[in-house]
């Protein structure tokens, strides 16, 4: 494709169009345009580059403190991040890489650290990023953000420091972090009751309905609306006049005294005693009757100091009030009887106390130094002076205590307590032994690993310096004044008698509880190992000093081949003895032969060899040649050198081991020897040639042939082997046998005593040491064997063992025992009933030391009980009351103006006496029955004087008794009195009932089962212990039989709960139940040991034990399992094969058989054939024979061998000699040879072969280089009768030829090779110990007092865990049974009751309520059952906890038009603030409230505000959390109606989202929206609700709501993260429902629901403006090109304008105008003006912008631009 371009100026229009022109100016753009980028890029080259950092390097420096120095890395670095020169960086900017450092040391830990200022408080996250509050919607709560200040500090000035100093030794603290600001929680109320009836019967009244205050405004929520609504009612018009007046009683004046009572009284007294004359004096009984009577009198008066009863009286008000609220006359009020206006009352009075008595001595009388030991208290106390009366203020508390501490020089310290254990027990193995050891049956001898275990107790450590201190103390009141006392008790110079200390209560003593168990360990015994037995030896005197006899001994003994733990004494013989006849203590022994001589110094022949000898004893030691003197010396053997005819024999082999031991009559030893024929004699021919030639020569014999030709000829076979009779000796074998060493018994030589050890040492060790030298015995006989005891002249004395040996004896170890503990506290305890429990007291001593080795026994007694002492009445106190004084009423001068009032009647008040008792009805203080008894009994109570015409009655009678229970009545009944049986109203039944009768009660109970079953619970008596204490879970019954239990309850007919005796069961079902046994891992028997795997050398065995049953229920496990062969852990031990235990042995050669037979020389080639046998090497030589695979098949010899007979007259040489060792190391230049010798020399003109053969040595062939070889470590071994604990590892030692072959050790012995290796390390076997369990504690205390769900626990603890392969620690660690259920009674109030007034219809009255006995079961949906006051008789006096009973208060009774505030709401449930369900810690609250109610419209504007109030939760309830939503009805062609609803279904107003609820009215959409799941929004359209989308019909119409699928991210959902890092909620959730939108909820909304931007908005809107700048940055850059362009051809064309025809494909012409490039033109020619003024840039833009064909797309002939 060509490009032309063409510029037009206002003169002329240069065209260029040539091709070369159209390259030269795109050559001249693109360099312009290079320059332009170049000139830019130069300008900024710099800043692409920057100065990059490392981190600070550690600060070093010779001295601590600030002279260090700390270096970094500075180099510079591109923007896109690879490292450049430096140069390329500004170095007036470069960092510097050194800086002064504080050099933090160890030390300085000490002197700084950080210091932490306050959080400050919770800012909004959203404030903080954006410099204020931006409103959004609270959903959940405001993430927030709390900072603090951390610094770095000199802890002695807390001057500050670096941060670097705190930084080294611990990490820096944070400096912010998350809190919640919870959202404004507005007020929420209930829904309206409905309404009331209407406040009159007639005319026009008022309906109310209320709601009440469920959570109040909280966090600045909205306020609460109101609670009460109204609504005008007319039931009808009204017959009469309305009632308008009514009268009203005003409430009680405070209780007064009458002004002139004494006066009164006074005159009184005066005008009754002047006309009355003192009586005489009656009779003595009388005066006695009189003064107990009055005595009776005055203790039931009111003459306690602690009680000043006035009785006073108090008057009220009565006014008539118009149903508007006004007052008017009582005139208007219609006339009827006034109320009481007067009455008796108590004068109130506070408590009065005395003055606080001086603080008592602190409860902690001692000095402790430990600072955390609990401090003592003291308390003072002060008296009642005056109880409070009427209603007085109560006494304040009559007790006080604060925290002390004893001080002074003459304190003594505290008793401190420590922990002491017992000795250990003897080490026992049996309690390692699994349930299939055969061990366990017989468990002597076991060995190894065992379990020790000791008593653990607690005693006063400081007991003895106490005594010595109260015994100075003792001496010191008994010393005179003067007398100067120590003052430091010199402890040094005291000598205690060290003896046990007393047990005290574990409780007392604190800290670790010391090991009960241990593991031990019993060293095994080393067994006996002997070496088998020599051979016999010559037959010997038993004694070479006396040679008496000719009667000796033969012999043989064996050694001792290690060391046996008892010494040698423990082994078998060692030396036994065979008679014999011509015994010799010395002997001539044969060393050598020397060579055969020949006799007459011939060449050859007959000769002699003289033998060489040395003098040896029985032992074959070397002895002097003089003791041998009388004993012929062997002669010379007689021998023959061969001649060269001569037949030539090998030499006589060596003897063969003896067949038999010994002999007797029917057996004898054997022995042979061998010898083979080497060569023939000259002439030896074969039988047939004999025979051949004594026939054909008529010979009479057979001739000679030696004599015929010449040398001696072989002898027959027969003379070719010898045999010998051996072992001639009788089989009659005697030895020395020895009995076991017996007791060590003392020795009466010895000098030291054998004092008893009666105490332990100071460290705690047992006294084992040895007391004095004894002796032991034993008994030796002679045994012949296999016969048995003979008599000991039979065995030679010289052997025979000793039988007595000295010993040490051990000392005498006494019992110790500690003493006695102190009795158990004996406090009495009274049931119910008040009868006295019988208890008993215990105290024990514990055994510190067994008795060993004949000391004193431990006492049979270590525990004693005893009764307590009885005591005659239960210790306790009670309130008695006396008998009521007379009923005093209001003075008659008061109230005689009052209408109705008569004087000697009317209501009135009276006392009476309280005093306090104990239970055996003995005076007490009253300050014991305050603070021990229950609650003081009324003093005063209301009472009426009856007038005459009052009727009056007797009290009620007891019911009559019941013969049968629901069966019949009972009744009870009263009497009229005095002139009351003769008034006719009194008469009248129904007013005053005479009897009363009521159905028998019906005592009908019914027992059932109640809650769950118990845990399996064995009975106490079959736990079975070990003797000496040791409680482990293999000792311990914890299996088997045993007892779980359920609770019984009893109902009564009424289902209340009562004892369950009344259903005569002692409250539990019992069921017997089985506690599993656990079963442990069973094995097989160890198999038989393998064959070793190595015939020569260290190799080893193994055996294995398979798995026979798995364990369960709790048993051992299992070792680990070859998975394999499911078997267990192979035992690996090394074993040695002796390379000589099997050895191959050859027969003698056969005779020669010659193959090419020359029947004048015998001679020539031939074979020889022998048989080689494999056979078991002894002592004794190969004993038997054995299969051949058992000996080295390298080393097998040639059983055939093929050679040359010599002929007659050849030299005859010996059998070849071993092969001389090549020199080391092995190489071709070496060799080795092997020699012979000539037997028969050769004859004339023949020569001997060579005798000496060599070879060269060829490395592992006949020459072979040795090393050590070490194997691996056997598995650890332990003794057969150990099952665990210290054991031996051990490995062999091979010697290996360079071909791999092992071979005897002795190669590598000779070579005296480096043997640097430990052949056995010590190793231990982990015992298998099982889990260890403390003793069941005593059961609980119930865990609930009365009620069904008591329950009473135990537990135990591990006291040692379970170690290897014992027994796993159960996981049953407690166990609980029901408490026998109880019925819970308590005090409860009965609802107040209305409001009354007396007689009137409105004004001050009192609300009443009763305080009743109810049970329950103690659950607490039961509100319980109201039963007999006497059943609660045994409580306390209060409600709730709270002692103050008030049965009546004050109310007002509105009157007809008032409007009134309701009564108080109940307290609502605690409410948290919570979070998406979570109670943060803001706190709980609960709130009641009050509406107001009206009467009269007229009176609305009269009417009180509301009232509510809140306040915080106590107690351990966390409040509720409820949650809100809206709730809507359907749409059922009607409109929808919506409300609050809290998430436990109460409807409610407030608390849902603060928006617009879902549309109620769907009237605006036509047609209405009736498809599911639609709404009609406010603009009239039908949406769809969330998570729905629309399906419009073709009309456009919604057709369907279709679900959406949302895809959940799953998102981390703690609520209680770090809001800095997880948002309070899930951003991936949809908003909340909002009802009455009016537009589409997207799914991808830019803003969350905590109203901030989603991260994707910040995202895209920094990719648009990148994209913009990218596109400015395009225009620019084209523009300036374009600019640079004109600015260049304006240098040679003056009047050029800006615009530019590109000449386009098919010479189409491209104009563009550059509108930059207009203000370049304003100081051109006025021609280049126009022209630029007619290419504006308006017309510019226009033609561009609607690309017309006119100014775009220029016609060429004829044809537009397309």
């Amino acid at each position: 494709m060509g490009f032309g371009w063409r510029w037009r100026g206002a003169g002329r229009t240069p065209n260029v169009k040539t091709k070369g022109s159209q390259y030269l100016w795109a050559a001249v753009l693109l360099l312009c345009g290079t320059w332009r980028v170049n000139t830019q890029t130069a300008e900024d080259v710099k800043s692409v580059y920057f100065w990059e950092t490392g981190p600070w390097g550690r600060c070093m420096g010779s001295d601590c403190g600030p002279g260090g120095s700390q270096s970094r890395a500075v180099w510079c670095a591109h923007v896109d991040g690879w490292t450049t020169l430096h140069t390329n960086c500004y170095q007036s900017q470069r960092p510097s890489n050194q800086q002064n450092c504080f050099r933090v040391c160890d030390w300085h830990k000490d002197l700084y650290d950080w210091q932490l200022g306050t959080w400050s408080q919770c800012v909004s996250v959203s404030a903080r990023a954006f410099g204020g509050m931006r409103p959004h919607v609270c959903n959940v709560g405001k993430e927030g953000i709390q900072t603090r200040e951390v610094g770095c500090i000199l802890k002695a000035d807390e001057s500050p420091g670096e941060d670097a100093i705190c930084e080294y030794f611990e990490p820096k603290p944070r400096l912010e972090q998350a809190c919640l600001i919870p959202c404004p929680q507005e007020c929420v109320v209930s829904e309206f009751t409905p309404w009331t009836s209407c406040s009159k019967t007639c005319g026009t009244g008022l309906q109310n309905r209320v709601r009440s205050v469920l959570v109040p405004p909280l966090f600045g929520g909205s306020a609460c609306p109101n609670l009460t609504e109204f609504q005008t009612c007319k039931p009808g018009p009204c017959k009469g006049a309305e009632g308008v007046y009514s009268l009203r009683l005003g409430p009680w004046t405070p209780c007064s005294l009458p002004i002139s009572r004494p006066v009164r009284q006074a005159k009184r007294r005066k005008g009754k005693g002047g006309g009355r004359e003192r009586p005489g004096v009656k009779d003595p009984d009388t005066r006695e009757l009189i003064q107990k009577k009055r005595t009776r009198n005055r203790l039931n008066r009111q003459e306690s100091p602690f009680w000043d009863i006035q009785v006073g009286y108090q008057n009220r008000a009565v006014s008539c009030a118009h149903r508007n609220g006004s007052t008017v006359g009582l005139s208007l009020c219609q006339p009827r009887e006034l109320p009481l206006t007067i009455q008796s009352c108590i004068l109130p009075k506070d408590c009065e106390l005395s003055d606080w008595s001086d603080w008592g001595p602190c409860s902690k009388a001692c000095t402790d130094p430990n600072p955390k030991s609990p401090r003592g208290q003291r308390t003072r106390s002060r008296r009642v002076l005056q109880f409070a009366v009427g209603e007085g203020e109560n006494c304040a508390p009559l007790e006080e205590a604060e925290p002390c501490d004893t001080e002074g020089d003459g304190v003594p310290p505290c008793a401190t307590y420590t922990w002491r254990t017992t000795e250990w027990s003897d080490c026992r193995v049996d309690s390692l032994l699994s349930q299939q050891d055969r061990r366990r049956s017989n468990q002597t001898g076991l060995c190894g690993g065992g379990l020790q275990n000791r008593e653990v107790y607690c005693v006063q450590a400081n007991a003895e310096l106490l005594t010595y201190l109260n015994n100075l103390k003792d001496k010191d009141e008994g010393q005179v004044p003067n007398q100067q006392k120590p003052s430091v008790p010199p402890l040094l110079s005291i000598s205690f008698e060290i003896t046990a200390s007393r047990p005290v209560d574990s409780k007392l003593c604190g800290g670790p509880i010391p090991d009960t168990s241990q593991l031990c360990h019993i060293p095994c015994p080393i067994e006996c190992e002997v070496s088998p037995w020599g051979a016999w030896g010559p037959c010997t005197y038993e004694n070479c000093n006396v040679q008496d006899g000719k009667k000796g001994f033969k012999l043989r003994k064996r050694e001792i081949s290690n060391e046996p733990t008892g010494g040698p004494g423990n082994c078998p013989h060692l030396v036994e003895a065979i008679p014999c006849e011509d015994p010799s203590c010395w002997d001539w022994q044969l060393v050598r032969l020397d060579e055969c001589v020949p006799d007459e110094d011939l060449p050859c022949g007959p000769g002699t060899q003289k033998p060489q000898v040395q003098c040896v004893n029985s032992t074959g030691d070397t002895m002097d040649i003089e003791l041998c003197r009388g004993t012929p010396v062997p002669e010379p053997i007689v021998c023959l050198v061969p001649c060269p005819k001569d037949c030539v024999l090998s030499d006589w082999t060596t003897w063969s081991s003896c067949s038999q031991t010994c002999s007797s009559k029917t057996i004898e030893g054997k022995q042979m020897r061998t010898r083979s024929i080497l060569a023939y004699n000259a002439g030896e021919v074969t039988a047939m040639v004999v025979a051949w030639i004594t026939v054909m020569e008529g010979l009479s014999r057979v001739p000679k042939f030696p004599e015929l030709f010449g040398g001696d000829m072989c002898p027959n076979s027969s003379s070719l082997q010898e045999v010998r009779n051996c072992n001639e000796h009788a089989c009659t074998v005697y030895h020395w046998q020895t009995g076991p060493w017996g007791p060590c018994t003392e020795d009466p030589s010895a000098s030291a005593l054998n004092t008893s050890v009666g105490s332990r040492s100071a460290a705690g060790l047992k006294a084992n040491g040895p007391c004095s030298q004894g002796m032991q015995t034993r008994k030796v006989i002679c045994v012949r064997v296999n016969v048995g005891q003979v008599p000991p002249k039979k065995c030679p004395e010289s052997p025979r063992p000793g039988t007595v040996r000295p010993c040490r004896m051990p000392c005498k170890k006494d019992c110790i025992v500690t003493p006695f503990s102190d009795w158990t506290q004996c406090s009495p305890t009274c049931d119910a009933a008040g009868n006295i429990q019988k208890k008993k007291q215990s105290r024990r001593r514990i055994v510190l030391q067994l008795p060993a080795n004949g000391g004193q026994e431990c006492p049979e007694v270590l525990q004693e009980e005893n009764d307590c002492e009885a005591v005659k009445v239960c210790p306790g106190y009670r309130w008695k009351t006396h008998k009521w004084r007379r009923c005093q009423l209001v003075p008659w001068y008061i109230r005689e103006d009052s209408p109705g009032a008569q004087e000697t009647c009317g209501p009135g008040l009276q006392t009476r006496a309280v005093s306090c008792r104990k239970l055996d009805g003995a005076q007490a203080d009253i300050g014991d029955c305050l603070k021990l008894a229950s609650s003081m009994p009324p003093v005063t109570q209301r009472c009426q004087l009856p007038c005459q015409d009052d009727c009056q009655l007797t009290n009620w009678s007891k019911f009559s008794s019941c013969t049968v229970d629901c069966v019949g009545v009972r009744t009870r009944k009263r009497l009229l009195v005095g002139r009351s049986k003769k008034k006719d109203k009194c008469k009248n039944t129904q007013m005053y009932p005479l009897s009363e009768t009521q159905y028998c009660p019906c005592d009908k109970y019914n027992a059932q089962p109640v809650g769950n079953w118990s845990d399996c619970i064995l009975a106490g008596g079959d736990r079975v212990e070990s003797l000496l204490g040791l409680k482990v879970l293999g000792d311990i019954k914890e299996c088997g039989q045993g007892y779980r239990y359920q609770a019984m309850v009893c109902y009564d007919q009424d289902n209340r709960l009562v004892e369950t005796s009344r259903c005569n069961s002692h409250g539990y079902i019992e069921e017997a139940c089985i506690i599993p046994c656990p079963s442990d891992c069973k094995l097989s028997e160890w198999s038989n040991w393998s064959r070793c795997s190595k015939s020569c050398g260290s190799g080893v065995k193994v055996r294995s034990k398979w798995l026979r049953e798995k364990p369960y229920n709790g048993g051992r496990p299992c070792p680990k399992l070859d998975h394999i062969n499911q078997a267990q852990v192979y035992e690996v031990v090394p074993c040695v094969s002796d390379c000589t235990q099997y050895v191959w042995v050859a027969e003698p050669w056969s005779v020669w058989k010659v193959s090419n037979v020359d029947l004048k020389e015998n001679c020539g080639e031939g074979v020889q054939t022998r048989k080689v046998r494999c056979m078991l090497n002894t002592v004794d030589g190969p004993s038997e024979s054995v299969e051949d695979y058992l000996c080295d098949p390298e080393d097998m010899p040639l059983g055939t061998r093929g050679s040359r007979l010599p002929c007659p007259e050849d030299c005859v040489l010996s059998d070849w000699g071993a092969w001389n060792r090549c020199s080391r190391p092995c190489s071709y230049n070496n060799s080795r040879e092997r020699t012979s010798y000539a037997i028969r020399a050769p004859g004339v003109g023949r020569e001997c072969p060579d005798t000496t053969e060599k070879e060269p040595c060829s490395l592992n062939l006949n020459c072979f280089h040795y090393f050590y070889n070490i194997t691996d470590w056997s598995t650890c071994q332990l003794s057969a009768r150990a099952v665990c604990g210290s054991g031996i590892k051990t490995r062999m030692l091979d010697c290996v030829r360079s071909d791999g072959k092992s071979v005897d050790l002795k190669f590598c012995e000779e070579l005296r090779l480096e043997r640097k290796w430990q052949m056995n390390i010590s190793c231990v076997v982990e015992c298998p110990v099982n889990c260890q369990l403390s003793d069941w504690s005593t059961w609980s205390e119930c865990s609930h007092t009365c009620g069904l769900e008591g329950r009473m626990w135990r537990s135990r603890v591990v006291v040692q865990g379970s170690q290897g392969d014992g027994r796993p620690c159960p996981s049953q660690m407690e166990q609980w049974k029901p408490c026998p259920v109880r019925p819970c009674y308590r005090w409860q109030y009965s609802p107040w009751s209305e409001c009354r007034v007396e007689e009137v219809v409105c004004g001050a009255g009192l609300r009443f309520r009763n305080l009743s006995c109810f049970v329950s079961d103690g659950s607490r949906e039961g509100e319980g059952s109201l039963v007999e006051e006497d059943l609660c008789a045994g409580l306390e006096l209060a409600v709730d906890q709270d002692r103050v009973i008030i049965l009546k208060e004050a109310c007002v009774l509105p009157c007809p038009g008032e409007c009134y505030l309701m009564e108080w709401s109940d307290w609502s449930p605690c409410l948290s603030v919570c979070v998406k369900g979570a109670a943060v810690d803001f706190g709980s609250v609960q709130v009641r409230s009050r509406a107001v109610m009206a009467q009269e419209p007229e009176n609305l504007q009269l009417c009180p505000d509301p009232d509510w109030e809140s306040r915080s939760c106590t107690g351990e309830t966390d409040g509720e959390c409820f949650e809100y939503q809206w709730m809507s009805s359907s749409w059922a062609g009607s409109p929808r109606v919506t409300w609050c609803q809290r998430s436990d279904g109460l409807n409610v107003t407030g608390g849902c989202p603060p928006i617009n609820p879902l549309g109620e009215d769907n009237s605006f959409c036509d047609p209405a929206c009736q498809m599911p799941m639609s709404f009609c929004t406010e603009a009239g359209v039908c949406m769809c609700e969330e998570g729905y989308t629309e399906v419009l019909s073709s009309g456009g119409q919604l057709d369907q709501c279709a679900p959406i699928p949302v895809l959940e991210i799953p998102t981390a959902g703690d609520t209680k993260t770090d809001v800095k890092t997880s948002r309070a909620i899930n951003p991936t959730l949809p908003a909340t429902t909002q009802p009455g939108r009016t537009g589409r909820t997207w799914y991808l909304l830019p803003i969350g629901p905590d109203g901030k931007l989603k991260m994707w908005v910040y995202g895209v809107a920094a990719g648009a403006l990148v994209l913009l700048i990218f596109i400015v940055s395009l225009i620019y850059l084209a523009c300036s090109s374009y600019c640079v362009i004109l600015r260049h051809l304006q240098a040679t064309e003056s009047n050029a304008n800006g615009t530019v025809v590109w000449m386009g494909q098919n010479a189409h012409e491209l104009t563009y105008t550059c509108p930059d490039c207009q203000e370049l033109d304003q100081s051109s020619s006025h021609g280049s003006a126009q022209h630029s003024h007619q290419n504006s840039p308006q017309n510019s833009s226009q033609s561009i912008g609607q690309s017309s064909p006119q100014s775009i797309g220029q016609r060429r002939n004829g044809q537009p631009y397309d």
